[in-house]
């Protein structure tokens, strides 16, 4: 081992030395480092505003077309139905007849048990499932993705909500104020989409949004175990100590075993249901079509047996008819209206993430793109028009966009076929529903929403990145533990965290050579790499700005002083070169350049020479604007770290 280590440092030691006589035994031939042509401030500015508002080129379409062409492929922006209408054919209607249907099926039952989250009468639910997926079908983009309540987003705007007006005292007030904050949130939408800022919602990570979900899902199926369990008092706090505390208070006086019986078989034969669907994908619609076969035979068995009349709680007359309309219940002025407008922010941010999110995700499965704003200003028009119409905040759903998926859907006509039979359930079928128990639509909702609950991601987010788990968990445990909304907050405020992080506190390497080749790179990911003697070569991979300038400046200190300690415990030759490999310094300002020059003067005092290399387009441009090359000298910005070796090696004394 001893000498297998003592031959090593020999190789070492010899490719030193014939790296260094090769330096000084021939003349090299420099590049030097390209300056690019000034540009126009107003280029300039127009350059930056294309590339961070509209960087996907939306006109490109529109170039060299005559002007009716240009109008018709305006109305084909606003209105994607135009386009793909245009191809539209028999095989198609089938594929999207078969998925609507199915979709349709999933979508009624959920659709009664999510605006009981919402604190909403369960025809509110029905009528968010058929006036906002039509208004999708002919502005939306994508062709899997299913319209209507989600669990979440009802959760988070009961709870929103209630923290405003209690409903139980005050439901035309509540009524309205749903309203209210779902027009609020189609605006918030709408507007991201036309100011092109959707990128604004990828602040909200990955990982903090796992994590929010998955907390959402336990709040969700907690709060079921109140029509489970047959519970009439039960609180109004939604974490997990409260409602526990609310269950096992309950236990001896108001569990009902008719309804625990009940809501305990469909449930299983729900999750039952969806184990075949998982195991046989072709089995996809047993679990699509389970949730209305189990309200069918849970009412049927109530109304033969009279359950209700033994303790088992139904959920009564559904108002029939379709949606009636709401514009004048929304709060255009008044104390409710800054209530309305905050709630429908949140609700709209929330619900935009989980639609952007499903949709880029079948989209990328199918292989076309998503035009990310068009699909705001469709969601936003919806919610919009929703509003008017008596709905509540509808967005796109997870498992039935994954089911429309799976049922062979071709385009986005398959939400107005799922459109057309909640209009033909809101007509003729809801009095049907009269004696649905609501533990039947408790077992639909727990077993819809552990779907959510994505264990695996969160394994592979912690093997991944620790800081990015710290966000997953601190946003499920404030969801859990404490509310909806502080877990939102722990998840916003945790994720901004880490981008701060980030920006003040860029990586840097210090960098050696790959032994036999001109290749510098991190010594610490290759510890075979050679330090040069006489020179220090550092890398910042990050764009120098006010943020983290001085950090950079002192980090680049400190790797010289503690390299500095290093070579001369080991009687290596004193540094008098540093090399700043700029390469992945994107961008710099005058924070930035002010920070150089001052670890120009430090370096000097020190006797060493700053060197640069390889900065790119924009931070050469700053630099010659700012005059640094005159303070360091021209000839000390090379185009590779290997020509500023190179350069350096040559001017060092013969000795080192």
């Amino acid at each position: 081992m001893a000498n297998s280590n003592a031959d090593a440092e020999e190789k070492k030691e010899m490719d030193i030395r014939s790296f260094s006589s090769s330096q000084h035994n021939q003349t090299p031939y420099i590049h030097k480092v390209g300056v690019p042509p000034k540009q126009g401030i107003f280029k300039e500015f127009k350059t930056t505003v294309k590339e961070t508002f509209f960087a996907d080129d939306p006109l490109r379409p529109f170039k060299d077309q005559p002007r009716s062409r240009k109008v018709v492929l305006g109305l084909q922006a606003i209105f994607p139905i135009l386009d793909w209408g245009r191809s539209y054919n028999l095989r198609k209607f089938r594929g999207d007849l078969i998925s609507g249907l199915t979709i349709a099926s999933l979508c009624i039952p959920q659709d009664i048990g999510y605006s009981k989250l919402a604190n909403l009468a369960p025809q509110y639910g029905l009528y968010s499932s058929f006036v906002p997926p039509l208004v999708y079908a002919f502005m939306g983009s994508s062709r899997d993705i299913a319209i209507g309540p989600v669990a979440v987003v009802s959760l988070l705007l009961g709870t929103l909500l209630r923290n405003e007006i209690d409903p139980s005292k005050h439901p035309d007030e509540y009524l309205r104020l749903a309203f209210t904050a779902t027009f609020f949130a189609g605006i918030t939408q709408a507007t991201l989409g036309i100011l092109r800022l959707g990128f604004l919602i990828d602040f909200l990570s990955h990982a903090a949004v796992v994590g929010f979900m998955g907390g959402a899902a336990i709040t969700i199926a907690l709060q079921q175990l109140k029509g489970f369990l047959g519970i009439k008092k039960f609180t109004k706090k939604t974490d997990i100590i409260s409602v526990m505390k609310s269950v096992f208070h309950s236990v001896e006086h108001e569990w009902n075993w008719q309804t625990i019986l009940i809501g305990a078989t469909f449930l299983t034969f729900l999750l039952f249901a969806k184990y075949i669907g998982k195991k046989n994908k072709k089995l996809f619609w047993v679990p699509a079509i389970a949730p209305l076969i189990s309200v069918i035979l849970s009412t049927f068995f109530v109304y033969i047996t009279h359950a209700d009349k033994k303790g088992v709680a139904i959920v009564g007359p559904i108002e029939k008819g379709i949606n009636p309309p709401s514009v004048d219940k929304i709060y255009f002025s008044g104390d409710y209206l800054i209530k309305g407008i905050r709630t429908g922010i949140v609700a709209g941010v929330i619900a935009l993430t989980e639609a952007v999110a499903i949709g880029r995700t079948f989209a990328s499965m199918k292989d076309y793109q998503l035009d990310g704003n068009k699909e705001m200003v469709a969601l936003g028009t919806m919610n919009i028009v929703g509003s008017m119409t008596s709905c509540y905040v509808a967005t796109g759903s997870f498992s039935r966009s994954a089911v429309n998926y799976m049922a062979g859907c071709q385009t986005a006509f398959s939400n107005i076929v799922m459109s057309v039979v909640v209009f033909l359930t809101l007509e003729f079928i809801t009095p049907l529903f009269k004696f649905t128990p609501n533990a039947i639509l408790a077992a639909i909702i727990i077993s819809a929403v552990l779907g959510l609950i994505d264990y695996e991601a969160a394994i592979l987010i912690w093997k991944i990145d620790k800081f990015d788990f710290v966000a997953c968990i601190g946003a499920f445990f404030g969801v859990v533990f404490a509310s909806v909304e502080i877990g939102l907050l722990i998840a916003v405020t945790i994720s901004f965290a880490k981008i701060l992080l980030q920006v003040t506190r860029p990586r840097t390497a210090t960098l050696g050579r790959i032994p036999r080749t001109n290749v510098y790179r991190n010594t610490q990911q290759y510890p075979e790499a050679t330090k040069v003697p006489g020179v220090l070569i550092v890398r910042v991979d990050s764009a120098i700005y006010f943020s983290n300038s001085n950090y950079i400046k002192e980090r680049i200190l400190r790797w010289l002083m503690d390299e500095e300690e290093q070579r001369k415990a080991a009687s290596d030759p004193k540094i008098q070169f540093l090399i700043v490999e700029m390469s992945p310094v994107t961008d710099i300002d005058t924070s930035g350049i002010h920070a150089l020059e001052e670890l120009h003067r430090s370096l000097k005092k020190r006797n060493v020479q700053l060197v640069l290399s390889n900065p790119g387009r924009v931070v050469i441009d700053k630099l010659h604007a700012s005059k640094f090359p005159d303070q360091i000298g021209e000839d000390k910005i090379f185009l590779t770290v290997a020509d500023a070796v190179l350069t350096c090696s040559l001017k060092l004394p013969e000795e080192v």
